[in-house]
């Protein structure tokens, strides 16, 4: 309750759970302050540091002395390279008008929902998955309506699944993800394909968050611009491009679109740092260094997989892409909030409790993200053997 000196909560800021990934973080953060070592595996952050040409393109950026505003849809140079990406990586041909550059992809779901629905409708999301879909929608009165991941279904959305969703709750839009979080799942291109025919077919908005992309080890993905010309695409340069704190993203939007939103980000975000634009503009040439990285990712991936199921932790999702692994704890535990903050306190090893990701089953899940160093989640797996007599 409220006191005559506190400020009331709207009822927003009261209806947005926390990011309990970001709360281990912060846990983890305290235990380092104190001199504690930790091995982050709760947050999706490469532990490489972004590419040379990056950090060379800041630096001869900030030397120049002028740091200025940009126009809200981002530089014109930079929406040319991305609108260039799509049809040198898909073959899918947009114009550079339709580009938006946002402040990490962040900034971009709210100008997208903003841009397509309005307070009280009900979107579509995958369950599980990110859980600030559902901070951002209950932050701008909307309804983030759980579609429920199925085994059979590979932990994929699929075209049956939105109708069935749709039939019985009455959708205003969509979002999907792929290569997905917290599990790695892909979308199969022809499953995807289905999913953009059926989303216009039952004349909802589809939302793509392709904010993995170029993080998959032997599976093709595809852009829902393939399939889909009207699709709104959601990406970053944040995973790929080892650029989490730089805070630079991008959207791709229908013709429609664009002209509201960049209303809505000159009023609400003016533009994007020019210095994470200019830096982001040379991410695009430095795809040998990042692709040794992602060759770390995979050797990670490999050494979780071979040694978590003999640790008891079951039922992983398929961990096609990204760099998670979602896993059953049902056999260690059945409180996974409980689990992770014992096995940060007893072994220095950070992980994020599933109740992030899904409310109804994340209690007996964990997700562990292995973007760090090959020697880190070698070191990671002996401390949980240890830890649980294995």
């Amino acid at each position: 309750m409220p006191t005559e000196s506190s400020p009331s909560l709207s009822r927003r800021a009261q209806a947005v759970a926390p990011f309990l990934a970001m709360d281990v973080m912060a846990e983890a953060g305290a235990r380092e302050r104190r001199g504690e070592g930790v091995i982050h595996m709760e947050v999706g952050q490469p532990s490489a540091p972004a590419p040379r040409a990056v950090i060379a393109a800041a630096q001869s950026a900030l030397a120049d002395g002028r740091i200025p505003y940009t126009e809200a849809l981002g530089m014109p140079r930079l929406r040319e390279r991305i609108a260039r990406h799509y049809a040198e990586t898909y073959g899918v041909r947009i114009s550079p008008e339709r580009v938006v550059v946002t402040t990490g992809s962040s900034a971009g779901f709210v100008l997208a929902f903003l841009a397509l629905f309005d307070a009280g409708a009900r979107v579509g999301v995958p369950c599980p998955g990110y859980p600030a879909y559902h901070g951002i929608l209950r932050a701008l009165d909307l309804i983030p309506q759980p579609m429920i991941l199925r085994a059979e279904d590979r932990f994929a959305p699929t075209s049956a699944l939105l109708r069935d969703v749709h039939a019985s709750k009455r959708l205003s839009g969509v979002l999907v993800m792929s290569p997905a979080n917290p599990s790695g799942t892909v979308i199969e291109p022809a499953r995807l394909a289905e999913l953009c025919a059926t989303a216009r077919g039952l004349g909802l908005p589809f939302v793509s968050d392709e904010i993995y992309h170029g993080l998959s080890y032997g599976v093709p993905t595809a852009t829902a611009l393939q399939f889909d010309p009207d699709a709104l695409v959601i990406n970053s340069f944040s995973k790929f491009y080892c650029m989490t704190g730089w805070r630079i993203g991008w959207m791709v939007v229908p013709e429609a679109l664009v002209r509201p939103i960049e209303r809505l980000a000159q009023n609400l975000y003016i533009s994007a740092p020019y210095l994470s634009q200019v830096a982001a503009l040379a991410a695009f040439d430095a795809l040998d260094e990042i692709g040794a990285i992602r060759d770390g990712y995979a050797r990670n991936r490999a050494l979780l997989l071979d040694a978590l199921p003999g640790l008891s932790f079951t039922g992983i999702h398929p961990v096609d892409g990204a760099f998670y692994l979602y896993a059953d704890i049902a056999k260690l535990s059945g409180d996974a909030t409980d689990f992770c903050r014992r096995m940060l306190a007893e072994t220095g090893v950070a992980a994020t409790p599933g109740l992030d990701f899904d409310p109804g089953e994340g209690g007996h899940h964990v997700r562990f993200s292995f973007a760090g160093s090959e020697a880190a989640c070698r070191e990671a797996v002996a401390r949980i053997r240890g830890w649980l007599g294995r």
